[in-house]
């Protein structure tokens, strides 16, 4: 059977390692972190990202883990609310919100039964190695050197094996810069469980409670704009100005209990090709997302999914790659269309954001412009929720965990 190098436990990472090592493939997932519990990870699970999962043979996976159902989308313009659309919006299933470590983990106890499977954690990789013009493997920072029929790169947004194997990327629109806060929970149970798009005085933020019950708050920054420092008291009460009343009366009151922001930089883009001989890149590595709309986890499971499948069934070197080939045309269609609803919806609240007089009248009309904004957003999320049709094989594991 293959040897397969998957580098990076993240979503896309544990979907196709576990699936290559249920096949019966000898798998080695290196992981640079030892625990995956970070400040900065998306958890809201899309219907097309559930669906991954059900190819997985996870189908109810999220329910089995902390999570908690999105109420709906509400936009906010100058303190009034100008719509809110509920869950499930015509889905099967609500966009549920899961502690993303805790979706890691579980894949990683899957896959860690599997008898071919090895796990390595903090374990960095210092440089692929190649054999007669292929890589074959890689070279951890301490001295090991995994060989490999195929690595997979799921690396993250500034891969190393991208950069290494000289795949370029190919950046997409204006990289976006923001600052992550959150206030631990409990928090008071009428507050909105939506997920809450802020524009106010010519800034843009958003409000969320968290899988785990915390508050998640972001604030974009915008080009050349001066940050108060991190541990400036001035963010409560800058958030507070772009919350509604019962958010900003909940950080008002506990305002000392506020994190100090994450500053997060994303930069949308494509590599120019997502595989060579011996290499193929997932997720972020092979596409970076940008957060609008919560796309980086789902579309790194469908990644994983589509990736499994067509590589277990490669038997040669020269299969593995004419498979990876494949993996890519079969997922840049669907990435492509997702990127560009993306660019759409920052666009549009850009153009709202920061613009004074327009944000003030959709705020003064809210209740006649209200339904018609709404109306026009809500024709936009169709694909954002359920991906592109066909994107996906014909499912043929229906095991549940």
């Amino acid at each position: 059977m293959n040897r397969f190098v998957v580098v990076g436990a993240g979503p896309a990472g544990l979907s196709v390692a576990l699936q290559l090592a249920r096949d019966g493939h000898a798998v080695a997932l290196v992981e640079a972190s030892r625990q995956f519990s970070r400040q900065f990870r998306g958890e809201a699970l899309m219907p097309c990202g559930i669906e991954a999962l059900a190819h997985l043979g996870l189908a109810n996976l999220h329910r089995q883990l902390p999570h908690r159902s999105l109420a709906g989308w509400s936009v906010w313009v100058e303190g009034r609310q100008l719509f809110h659309v509920a869950e499930p919006m015509g889905s099967l299933q609500p966009c549920t919100l899961v502690a993303q470590e805790a979706l890691l983990e579980h894949l990683l106890e899957l896959a860690q039964q599997q008898p071919r499977f090895r796990w390595l954690p903090g374990q960095a990789v210092k440089r692929l190695l190649q054999r007669d013009g292929r890589i074959s493997g890689v070279e951890l920072a301490g001295g090991e050197a995994l060989e490999a029929d195929l690595v997979i790169g799921c690396d993250g947004r500034g891969s190393l094996l991208r950069r290494q194997a000289g795949l370029t990327l190919q950046a997409s629109g204006v990289g976006l810069e923001l600052l992550w806060f959150k206030l631990p929970g409990p928090l008071p149970a009428e507050l909105d469980g939506s997920f809450n798009t802020l524009l106010a005085g010519g800034q843009i933020g958003s409000a969320c409670i968290g899988a785990r019950g915390e508050l998640q708050l972001a604030w974009l920054l915008q080009a050349d704009q001066d940050t108060p420092p991190a541990e400036s008291q001035l963010w409560p009460e800058r958030l507070a100005q772009l919350l509604p009343p019962p958010f900003a009366a909940v950080l008002h009151k506990r305002a000392g209990e506020l994190s100090t922001p994450q500053r997060v930089s994303v930069q949308v883009g494509m590599a120019s090709s997502w595989h060579t001989p011996g290499l193929l890149l997932l997720g972020d590595a092979a596409h970076p997302m940008s957060p609008v709309r919560a796309q980086g986890i789902n579309m790194a499971l469908r990644d994983g999914v589509v990736a499994g499948q067509l590589l277990s069934r490669a038997d040669s070197a020269e299969t593995l790659d004419a498979a990876a080939a494949q993996v890519e045309q079969q997922r840049r269609p669907e990435i492509r269309r997702m990127q560009a609803l993306q660019s759409q919806e920052a666009r549009q609240g850009h153009l709202v954001g920061h613009n004074a007089v327009l944000r003030h009248s959709l705020a003064r009309l809210a209740p006649l412009l209200g339904p018609v904004t709404r109306g026009i957003w809500r024709q936009r999320q169709g694909p954002l929720r359920e991906g592109l049709a066909g994107a996906l094989p014909q499912r043929t594991n229906s095991i549940s965990w």
